[in-house]
């Protein structure tokens, strides 16, 4: 069922119409207050289950749930159907049939494992051409992050790149590329997002479960030209139509694997990484022991393909329970509780050891910056290592630090005109990871 129930949001809300069509800073539809509409009850009549399957890759039984979105109202439906009009018309200028389409409405699409984690939550938009109304497309809706560590691991990365005097702002233009490794995929929320918002940025995703990758195309509108051969080509010796109508050639930039991660990095790209994403978890909710054990390959492989000068990781540490410090703020990086959650400190200590040392001569790195921040309404934090920040001599000042990073977060904010701030997201449980 494609149409929206009401619900008691405020009326004054505008709404944000369109994922790649234009941009606006107005209303974020990934605010946590939508968050009841995907994480309610699963007997609801309007929910479905659209993909059910079991996985042989750790991620017991992956399943993909619809539920109702209040947004985009189906009074500014037209207006998306007359974009998709218009880029039809653009992409085909030759064809003579003057295609129309129908726009069905708006849905959540939650993934989980094992009926109990919900691993990733995206907005889609579904529509069909009017000629063929049986050709049922899906559109994630590239501007909505709608799960907070998302923002904040987007919010927290980006700033500190642009802090160590990286031009984001012509990455941002697309006159630059900025080269981007996300390690873990599920819906493809967060890559898609990198590659939306930001033209010169070249993703590659590393995803171990074919399952995973399945079920973000055909159930989470993630693009299907995205998928990659191990070679760096995509599979698909040309888009389709519905990649070339909907996402104005970002399904070109986005590369989506499927390898064990070590593995993958392995093989040494030939360009270093700007910025790294790790959320990697199974359906046990455990972040693999390999992917932070100081003694595992992984990170010293990371540490060799990450960009010696601004090269930045971002990783989402997940707790099963908030844990209050001493001043009542919610700090779940300090003591978490997770089926690996005594390790979490570990992790902390593992990444900057690894990424910020000067164990390898060829990397000469010599400085750098460790933090973590706490993700609101979640039990989540976001950690963050960050090649060539530098503030001259003053690296255990905190405050100062803290102070260079909110004020560049603005900035990031503005120059991408995010429906977010990420001043929150940044500053929120700040702490220096000694």
């Amino acid at each position: 069922m494609w149409l929206c129930r009401r619900t008691s949001l405020s009326s004054t809300l505008t709404f944000r119409w369109m994922s790649t069509a234009i941009r606006h800073r107005i209303v974020d539809e990934g605010d946590w207050s939508y968050a009841s509409e995907w994480w309610g009850d699963d007997t609801d009549v309007h929910t479905h289950t659209v993909l059910r399957a079991a996985s042989d890759k750790g991620n017991g039984v992956v399943s993909v749930l619809a539920y109702p979105s209040s947004r985009p109202a189906a009074i500014h439906w037209p207006t998306t159907e007359r974009w998709l009009q218009q880029r039809y018309s653009e992409v085909f200028p030759d064809s003579n049939c003057n295609e129309k389409f129908s726009v069905l409405g708006y849905q959540w699409r939650v993934l989980r494992f094992n009926d109990d984690t919900r691993q990733s939550t995206v907005k889609i938009m579904a529509a069909s051409k009017i000629s063929d109304p049986g050709s049922v497309f899906f559109m994630q809706q590239s501007h909505c992050l709608a799960v907070p560590y998302l923002k904040s691991m987007a919010s927290a990365g980006l700033t500190s790149l642009a802090s160590c005097n990286y031009d984001l702002l012509n990455v941002v233009r697309g006159t630059k590329t900025m080269h981007v490794l996300c390690i873990g995929h599920g819906g493809g929320s967060l890559p898609l997002f990198i590659a939306s918002t930001i033209k010169g940025a070249v993703v590659d995703i590393v995803e171990i479960d074919p399952l995973v990758i399945s079920a973000s195309i055909k159930a989470m509108g993630f693009p299907s030209f995205s998928v990659a051969m191990p070679s760096g080509q995509h599979i698909l010796s040309r888009p389709g139509m519905t990649d070339k109508v909907l996402w104005r050639g970002i399904h070109e930039r986005l590369f989506l694997y499927e390898s064990d991660a070590e593995q993958f990095v392995l093989k040494k790209p030939a360009s270093p990484y700007d910025l790294v994403f790790i959320d990697a978890y199974d359906g046990d909710d455990v972040f693999p022991r390999k992917m932070w054990d100081p003694h595992s390959p992984f990170l010293e492989v990371l540490s060799s393909v990450l960009h010696p000068e601004h090269g930045t990781v971002v990783v989402n540490l997940h707790s099963d329970v908030e844990v209050w410090n001493s001043e009542g703020s919610v700090s779940p990086f300090l003591q978490p509780v997770l089926p690996m959650g005594k390790y979490i400190s570990r992790v902390c200590s593992a990444y900057k050891d690894v990424l910020l040392s000067n164990r390898s001569s060829s990397l000469k790195v010599r400085r750098g910056l460790a933090f973590a921040v706490s993700v609101p309404w979640v039990c989540n934090a976001t950690l963050v290592i960050c090649r060539g920040f530098s503030m001259n001599g003053r690296m255990n000042d905190g405050d100062l630090i803290l102070n260079t990073l909110v004020s560049k977060s603005i900035e990031v904010g503005n120059e991408l005109g995010l429906p977010f701030s990420c001043f929150p997201y940044v500053k929120r449980d700040f702490v220096l990871i000694d």
